[in-house]
């Protein structure tokens, strides 16, 4: 028999129940248990009958993601079905959370890029840092991620030409002691250099990997990664655009003090450079020594040696580069034929330059504008104006070249010159259809035509005409 008192003490000291079942966690469980046991073709339409009337909050699309992360791929399903059947609100915590996801599994690089732009453009920013990035450096931890998340953050910045942004989330990470991928570091320098200018570039590559104006390191241990061959690339190539032969010799320089062995590419930028500035003698010695280090030129290279030489009109030099470049295997390119012709242009050799400019339609290069205006412009001064005018009508026809002004100017010039009103009239017309406006040269052509033939009254219009249309231009 028991006491009332005793079973009163009994009862008290038995434990509490349960408490009752969290209804937003049961609603997380049954949909991870639907999406990971039921066939792809039935999970979609079990998971529509158990929807919520409200849908998804952001939180449990969050949780039920990270549940289901060593499935990237039925992750991204999941949040791509809720957003097109209206069943969540886009958040940046489930954004955040898939975006962890698909980046650990470094498969699916082209969709988190994706995502990554999609949730930049849905959260729009007032400041330089992203609140997506704020939102990824919270939710890191929780979702086991990686730095590469990070990586494809600044890659999705600077697809959208976010510059600004992605410099921040570099600093932001270097601050943290997070190391972005070089080839990351170099994308972002290539982009400030691009947009922002060589200096700015450069400058940006001296902050991110810690180097101080002396080019020594400042923060050893704290930045793990290190300039690359690339890296030093990148900026040679942004000065070598400007046209600064001084500052790329310097970064040359600079990647050799630091133990980093050049490319041949590298060789390329520096030999292009002294091209550009005709010192085609130190261009040479880049090219020996390439041979004793046993890099092999590319089109690339050859073309650079081919350009140089054309450019101070010593073609024959050239022409052993091009054909040194038949007997090494390399293939040319159109460039390649285009610095010839236009270097056999320049010596007035336009035969030659006619002769280059078949073989290379015959290997099924398509010539620019310029190349054909050079030959134009050569035939026109040997007065082989009916030639040029035939060479034109087929670059247009076949190749659909717009021509230059230029080509226009010297075929009017010849026509003019023969007597031929009616053509160079045509021409005329012609011209002005393609947008280029008549200047002194073309009326001046006209006036001489017209008062070697007598047509003295139309010579005086047309020379009244000239001053009223190019005289205010001239004195602007």
């Amino acid at each position: 028999m028991v006491f009332p008192i005793l079973r009163r003490s009994l009862s008290s000291l038995s434990p509490p129940p349960p408490p009752p079942p969290d209804p937003s966690q049961t609603l997380v469980s049954t949909v991870v248990q639907i999406l990971t046991h039921h066939r792809s073709k039935s999970r979609w339409t079990h998971l529509r009958s158990l929807f919520p009337p409200t849908g998804f909050t952001p939180s449990q699309v969050s949780q039920i993601t990270l549940r289901i992360r060593n499935k990237p791929h039925l992750a991204l399903c999941f949040f791509l079905f809720t957003l097109r059947h209206f069943l969540s609100t886009p958040s940046l915590l489930s954004y955040s959370t898939l975006i962890h996801t698909l980046s650990r599994s470094r498969l699916l690089k082209p969709q988190t890029l994706t995502l990554i732009q999609s949730a930049l453009h849905r959260f729009p920013d007032t400041d330089k840092t992203p609140k997506l990035f704020q939102s990824l450096v919270k939710t890191y931890r929780e979702c086991d991620s990686a730095p590469f998340v990070f990586d494809l953050l600044i890659k999705a910045c600077l697809g959208s030409t976010r510059i600004d942004q992605a410099m921040e989330i570099a600093r932001m990470l270097k601050s943290r002691r997070i190391s972005p991928s070089v080839s990351t570091c170099n994308s972002v320098i290539r982009s400030v250099s691009k947009y922002r200018g060589c200096y700015a570039g450069y400058d940006f590559y001296k902050e991110v990997f810690g180097f101080g104006d002396e080019g020594k390191s400042r923060t050893v241990g704290v930045f793990k990664v290190v300039p690359n061959v690339d890296t030093f690339n990148v900026i040679m190539l942004g000065f070598h655009q400007d046209g600064l032969v001084g500052n790329v010799e310097e970064i040359w320089g600079e990647m050799k003090a630091l133990g980093c062995e050049p490319s041949g590419y590298s060789y390329s930028i520096l030999m292009a450079a002294y091209c550009e500035d005709r010192k085609m003698g130190e261009a040479v010695k880049l090219w020996e020594e390439m041979g004793i280090k046993g890099l092999k030129p590319d089109s690339v290279a050859y073309n650079t040696m081919i350009g140089g030489f054309c450019k101070i009109c010593e073609v024959g030099r050239a022409e052993e580069f091009f054909r040194e470049m038949g007997l090494s295997g390399v293939e040319c390119s159109c460039v390649t034929f285009e610095h010839l012709i236009n270097g056999h242009c320049q010596i007035g050799d336009v035969d030659s330059a006619l002769l280059l400019y078949k073989d290379m339609c015959r290997k099924g290069f398509r010539s620019g504008s310029s190349t054909v205006d050079a030959v134009i412009r050569g035939l026109g001064g040997e007065n082989r104006v009916s030639e040029a005018l035939e060479f034109l009508r087929v670059a247009i026809r076949k190749h659909e070249i717009a021509p230059k002004r230029k080509s226009y100017e010297v075929l009017i010039k010849g026509l003019c010159q023969e007597g031929r009103m009616e053509e160079a009239l045509k021409l005329q017309a012609e011209m002005v259809g393609k947008g280029f406006e008549l200047n002194c040269e073309i009326y001046s052509a006209f006036i001489e035509a017209n008062t070697k033939e007598g047509n003295v009254e139309l010579a005086e219009m047309l020379k009244k005409e000239m001053f009223e249309t190019q005289m205010p231009k001239e004195e602007e």
